[in-house]
């Protein structure tokens, strides 16, 4: 009942224009390039159904079932609006007054149209709330109409429907898609609604999507049919569907769909991420996919992930919040002492008539009454103290700043042609409080360009020096071809070639070419557009294929790798024969390891000539016959496409696992492994066990590099494209270098089906593996898998990839007393652990491959419980995951890779100024320990001369031991460096404070979990408030955001977390200031961010330049008001000392609310916008300058107080000034209120300029406009108002004024000694401080000049461990 109460709710509410949805206040247009914001609060919408959904088709014979569960739900019509026409006003109104100052403003009208307590006309003092309401009334207004806009844009297109009258599919908007609609698109049409996929004309049952829209990715992506319909040779007949869909309710999770499909005879298929399309992905190289529609409007994932931009209050606003409140206070006491005053006043001329009027009925009230009147009146009359204007000159100024910031061409990146962008529209002031940076590593500090550099296999380490010294000559063009793929046309593989390069077009630039049988005119008309050109335009930037630059495709192979390749060839595999040996166990390793980096991917092929079109498999009538008859018979057996599909994500029917096989051996287990007889150790046991640690030459020896290189000779399949013209769409970059490594070694991954890959592989030819499963990569595991049928043995082969530190605990136990085999295994296991610390030390990125070989019935086994674990909803992900465990043990050690992700270019230089603008920088990666060291190292987060601590234990009590051991060190260094620079200081009084040595703190991700739990969080943060620099290294993205989250919350610190990745979404988040960079690795950082850039270097200028620019501005703007409200309102108040504090203004109601509201206003906004304090050039060559915005020294609670009292010292020169000189004289009250006036508006624009430092046209004529409107205004007003505020009028006062000596000598006299104690203040301490910078930057730069940098001050050691 309940939730049918909601439910009525919920759509009564979408009736009326009022969505219940938290994100209403903030929401922006719907937009595909801006739905993923990670973490965000997402809509949730009533689920009558309860927990789970019940999908059923839209269609005459399932009416009552549809009209119970699936007509209930919300269409696909979207409205990202706040307002209807109806209800903008009341709604708009309602919203605006939820801010205090508006409720408090709102008082002040009411109250002002009491008679008892009336201060001004009524209509005057509604002025300044409705001008404020209606400015951000039209900003809302306009606003909300551009979202309508786009909605009915979204809502009007076109898709095809299936009818059920018609009994066909129909063209209807998008907006008419409900659940359980049946939906057929073509190739580079927008998925309009989440739909379960049901049909793809892919002989494969796939479907490519692209998913930039979501995530930024431009690489496609797999979606597989569900199992069952996949073999299906026509397309689904919704009349004849009769299945049902059982899946989850609504929710925000992109990565993530559980669900099942129930046949009418009761029969599940599991469903999941893999079968579901999103909407807002495009379809690509497909002709054509049906699919059932599961979620619809607000309902989709894409829609729960559209929460718009962030909404954070900035230190600053807080603080100016704040001080509001100290100027109520301040309101309240001036208003006391009017009521004090007025009722001491009253009783002092009781019985004068005159002062004390009775009532009408004759009636006299007491003093105690109308000072309590009095005081409210005061109220009204002073209610200028709090600055209505204030908040939004600050909206205003924001704007302002990231116009500016955004309009910095220092931010343009050419290559992939973005600059900053700003999405947080209230927290640049922030930007320069920054005391502490968490950092992710990759793609954040590096390049994301992922480059194949050494592998270690079998036990034997190979260098690649060929390939180092290619990269070490190779510099990127400059120019528009910077971007295409070296594709070699004379040879596939033009590294071998001594490196000639010939440049040739690549997959991103195509476009020109043919695409098959379909016009580009086909493909233009076909796409998704909202505007005309739009379509194209999306065409061409989907076919930039990501991970392909020349840097990271072009790899030269090891010669002595190269040379044991020449070794392999079918005689190999021959049945066992007296006259030929067995392979030796290193060989097989070999062949196992490059098949592993070809297959053990998710890569999609496509080729140039069609750009991201899958490349299938070659017929077999035309390959060469260049195997032996066995091996041709295998690949023709396998080559046939199989009756179900697997995949992780569809899994197989038990009736699909291949009955046992024919009485034969398999040709791996029938090797006699390399094995010594009798007491001789075989020649791999004896290498690998010799002294040399790797086979690699010294640096010193110069190898050979042509040798059994130039002389190799390539054949290609016929009817197959060259590999070098091959394209791969990975998923990430490792993908990517690991299949352009194997390409290299003539191991071409060639297509991809979800039933069978297929690898060229060098002699052997072209090889078919039946592809059983995938269990994909997570955060969790940490590794992938695919299960394969081998084409040569025709077993069942998991190859597995991973982190290191998860295979190596998955690895088969070898007894040391065990057999020669076992034997071999542990020695290839110690060598590649070596080889992987030397990896590691290098700075490069290790990943292990290994392999498992199981028997038909282990896998029937497994195959059975895993598909248990896919058809269920609840805990889903935990019986999945331990189904991989499962699989994934008992593993076979093959070698290890080490790939290089370089640095970004300016990272060292702007970690550097960052330390030396006091910010304390972490670096939190998921890299092993001395990866993340030899980083740290070369970004300069750690200094040669550092001492660094590593605090890496298996226990909670060691963690503690360690790190107190840690702190009695540092503090003992601490106590004895403060000596030493005290002493240095006493002889040289200009040295650097910190001319001590630094220190920093290695922490691992074990040793991270110990230290964030709540008795160890103190000692921990105690620990790193001692050293600038911190890397966490093994840390997970939880774990991530745990350290930012306690550092923030225990210190009070400012921080700052930038990232690249969906696996820094949380971490940025959490942070004060969430930084994303639009690299290789999509846009989910980006959309979860504040602010967005797209190198790490900008961030220099960004926090040291902009950050400062935007927080002195703001600061000095918000005091100023403070100062200007409080100087003008004091005028009234010592006039209430002359006036029996009767509540009377020397100044007309018009003048004196226009004065702040019009004729004061536009001066601090430019002021807040333009001003440099210092120049960007200073601030970039001196960045300790930054350290004024970390102590917050432009707005101290000291500032404030000594900003009120000079506001009071002026308001009293302002004042008396003019009162002595017309005391005695029979001047009226508005004539004597003339000149305050304008004197008071010469010392507040006068006081503007002098805080100004850098002055231009703009202020001055600002300035000068706002003093031109207020005399313009007074002369007008004086002309036409002849009557206005009887018994006193303005009539020609101004007028008056302009004629007589003695006003311009006042409003002179008045300006000048209400300002020279903050001029000669300003000219002092712009002296000194100019001074001081001077004295203070000569060490910096003579530091600077003779400070070099090299690579061999690096530390072989750690200094603790």
């Amino acid at each position: 009942m309940t939730e049918a109460l909601q439910w009525a709710r919920y759509h009564w509410q979408r009736l009326t224009g009022g969505t219940n949805r938290d994100r209403d206040d903030n929401e922006r247009p719907y937009s595909y390039s801006s739905l993923f914001a990670c973490g965000c609060k997402s809509s949730q919408t009533p689920k009558p159904t309860g927990k789970h959904r019940v999908v059923v088709p839209h269609l005459r014979p399932f009416k009552e079932e549809y009209e119970k569960f699936t007509g209930t739900y919300v269409n696909n019509r979207i409205r990202t609006t706040k307002y209807t026409l109806l209800n903008f006003v009341p709604r708009n109104l309602f919203e605006q007054f939820h801010r205090v100052a508006n409720l408090y403003f709102l008082f002040l009208v009411v109250l002002n149209w009491v008679p008892l307590v009336e201060a001004f006309q009524k209509e005057i003092t509604m002025l300044p709330l409705v001008v404020v309401l209606t400015i951000i009334a039209i900003k809302d207004g306009l606003e909300d109409y551009r979202k309508y806009k786009i909605d009915k844009q979204i809502n009007n297109l076109v898709t095809k429907v299936y009818s059920r009258k018609e009994k066909k599919y129909v063209d209807q908007c998008w907006k008419n898609v409900t659940v359980g609609d049946f939906i057929r698109l073509s190739c580079n049409e927008v998925i309009p609604a989440d739909m379960v996929l049901l049909f793809s004309t892919d002989p494969d049952g796939i479907c490519h999507i692209e998913t930039s829209g979501l995530d930024g990715e431009s690489n496609l992506k797999q979606r597989q049919v569900v199992r069952g319909y996949a073999e299906q040779d026509s397309e689904v007949d919704p009349e004849k569907f009769s299945s049902r869909i059982e899946c989850e309710s609504p929710n925000n999770d992109l990565n993530r769909f559980r669900g099942f499909l129930e046949h009418s005879n009761k029969e599940r298929m599991g469903l999941s991420k893999e079968n579901l399309l999103l909407r807002g992905c495009t379809i690509r190289n497909t002709e054509a996919v049906v699919g059932i529609v599961v979620y619809a409007g607000h309902e989709t994932k894409a829609m729960l992930n559209n929460s718009g931009p962030r909404y954070k209050r900035s230190k600053l606003e807080r603080r100016a919040n704040t001080d509001v409140l100290w100027c109520v206070l301040l309101l309240v006491v001036m208003c006391l002492t009017g009521a004090l005053g007025h009722g001491i006043w009253l009783s002092r001329y009781e019985n004068v008539p005159f002062f004390n009027i009775p009532e009408p009925d004759g009636h006299v009230i007491s003093p105690v009454l109308a000072g309590f009147y009095m005081f409210w009146t005061m109220i009204i009359l002073l209610q200028v103290l709090i600055p209505i204007s204030l908040y939004v000159s600050i909206e205003i100024v924001k704007l302002g700043q990231i116009y500016f910031i955004q309009s910095d061409v220092d931010f343009y990146n050419e290559k992939t042609d973005t600059t900053v962008q700003c999405r947080a529209l209230n927290i640049t002031e922030d930007l320069g409080q920054i005391q502490y940076l968490f950092s992710d590593k990759t793609g954040t500090l590096t390049e994301n360009k992922m480059v194949f550099r050494r592998c270690s296999v079998a036990g034997f380490d190979y260098c690649h020096e060929e390939n180092a010294k290619r990269l070490e000559s190779y510099q990127e063009a400059l120019s528009e071809d910077e971007d295409c793929v070296d594709t070699r046309a004379d040879t596939p593989y033009g590294s071998l070639n001594n490196m000639v390069k010939l440049k040739a077009p690549s997959c991103g630039a195509v476009h020109n070419g043919p695409l098959g049988s379909k016009s580009s005119n086909y493909l233009a008309e076909s796409c998704f557009a909202l505007g005309s050109g739009e379509g194209a335009s999306e065409v061409h930037h989907s076919r930039q294929a990501a991970f392909s630059s020349p840097i990271e495709t072009d790899v030269v192979p090891d010669t002595r790798l190269l040379e044991k390749f020449s070794q392999i060839s079918p005689q190999l595999f021959t049945p066992p024969d007296e006259a030929i040996s067995d392979p030796p166990l290193e060989t097989l390793y070999i062949i196992d390891f490059f098949i592993a980096l070809a297959i053990c991917n998710t890569v999609v092929v496509s080729a140039p000539n069609q750009p991201r079109q899958k490349v299938g498999l070659s017929s077999l009538s035309i390959m060469p016959i260049k195997s032996l008859e066995e091996i041709k018979n295998l690949f023709q057996r396998l080559s046939v496409r199989r009756s179900s599909s697997p995949s992780l994500a569809s899994g197989k029917e038990l009736s699909g696992v291949p009955n046992p096989f024919v009485s034969k051996l398999s040709l791996f287990s029938r090797m006699k492994l390399a094995s010594p007889v009798e007491e001789e150790v075989s020649p791999t046991s004896e290498s690998l066990q010799g002294s040399s640690t790797s086979a690699c030459p010294s640096e010193i020896e110069k190898p050979d590099s042509d040798a059994g290189v130039t002389n190799v000779k390539v054949e290609s399949l016929p009817g197959q494209p060259l590999a070098s013209n091959l394209c791969y769409e990975a998923e990430s970059p490792d993908e990517a270098a690991l299949v352009y490594a194997a390409r290299a070694y003539r191991c071409t991954l060639q297509s991809r089906t979800p039933e069978q890959v297929m690898v060229d592989f060098t002699a052997l030819g072209p090889l078919t593996f039946q592809l059983l499963h995938i269990l994909p990569f997570d955060s969790v595991r940490k590794r992938m898998s695919v299960v394969v049928r081998h084409p040569l043995s025709n077993q069942v082969v998991v190859y597995t990839k991973g982190a290191d530190s998860v295979i190596m605990e998955l690895l088969s136990v070898s007894e040391p007393d065990g057999g020669n085999l076992e034997k071999q295994q542990m020695i290839i296991r110690e060598k590649t652990q070596e080889h992987l610390d030397n990896y590691a030390k290098r700075g490069l990125r290790t990943l292990c491959i290994a392999k498992k070989v199981m028997s038909d019935s282990e896998y029937a086994e497994w195959l059975r419980n895993h598909f248990l674990a896919e058809t269920s909803i609840d805990n889903r992900e935990e019986l999945l995951l331990e189904s991989a465990r499962r699989l994934e043990n008992k593993l076979t050690l093959l070698g290890a890779t080490g790939i290089e992700d370089r640095l970004q270019e300016g990272v060292p230089e702007s970690i550097e100024a960052l330390h030396q603008a006091g910010i304390k920088i972490w670096m939190l990666t998921g890299d092993k320990q001395e990866t993340a060291v030899n980083i740290a190292y070369a970004c300069r987060l750690l200094e040669p001369d550092d001492k660094f601590f590593v605090l890496n234990t298996q226990s909670k009590d060691a963690c503690a031991m360690l790190m107190g051991t840690i702190l009695k060190e540092l503090k003992k260094n601490s106590a004895s460096s403060k000596q030493a620079s005290l002493n240095a200081a006493i002889h040289q009084p200009l040295a650097s404070q910190d001319s001590g040595p630094r220190a920093g703190l290695i922490i691992t991700g074990k040793t991270l979990e110990f230290a964030l739990q709540e008795d160890l969080k103190k000692q921990f943060l105690e620990l790193t408030a001692c050293c600038q620099a911190v890397v966490c290294c093994r840390a997970t993205p939880l774990q991530k955001s745990e350290v930012v989250k306690l550092v923030r919350n225990h210190l009070q610190v400012m921080t700052l977390a930038i990232g690249d990745g969906a696996n820094d979404v949380s971490m940025i988040q959490v942070a004060d200031i969430g930084i994303g960079i639009s690299g290789q690795e999509g846009m989910q950082a980006v959309m979860a961010s504040d602010f967005a850039v797209s190198q790490f270097k900008h961030l220099q200028k960004l926090l040291l330049v902009h950050g400062h620019w935007c927080y002195t501005r703001l600061s000095n703007m918000i005091l100023y008001f403070f100062y200007k409200n409080v100087a003008y309102v004091n005028l009234l108040f010592w006039y209430q000392f002359f006036c029996g504090f009767s509540g009377t203004s020397m100044t007309d109601y018009w003048v004196l609310i226009f004065f702040n509201l019009l004729f004061t206003s536009a001066p601090p906004v430019i002021y807040g916008v333009l001003e440099k304090d210092v120049s960007a050039e200073t601030l970039m060559q001196l960045p300790e300058l930054y350290k004024s915005g970390q102590k917050s020294e432009a707005y101290l609670p000291l500032t404030f107080w000594i900003t009120l009292l000079d506001a009071f010292y002026q308001s009293l020169v302002c004042f008396f000034v003019p009162y002595y000189t017309y005391q005695g004289s029979d001047i009226d009250i508005f004539t004597f209120g003339n000149p305050l006036n304008t004197a008071a508006l010469f010392i507040i624009l006068l006081h503007l300029v002098i805080e100004s430092k850098s002055l231009t046209w703009i202020h001055m004529l600002v300035i000068i406009g706002s003093v031109l409107s207020y005399f313009f205004f007074a002369l007008i007003f004086g002309a036409l108002c002849v009557t206005c505020n009887p018994p006193s009028n303005p009539y020609c006062i101004m007028q008056k004024h302009m004629l007589d000596p003695v006003f311009y000598l006042v409003c002179v006299l008045t300006t000048c000694v209400a300002l020279l104690p903050r001029g000669v203040t300003f000219i002092c301490l712009t002296d000194h401080a100019s001074r001081s910078a001077h004295l203070s930057s000569m060490p910096l730069l003579l530091e600077g000049k003779e400070r070099k940098w090299s690579a061999s001050h690096f530390p072989v050691s750690l200094t603790m461990a």
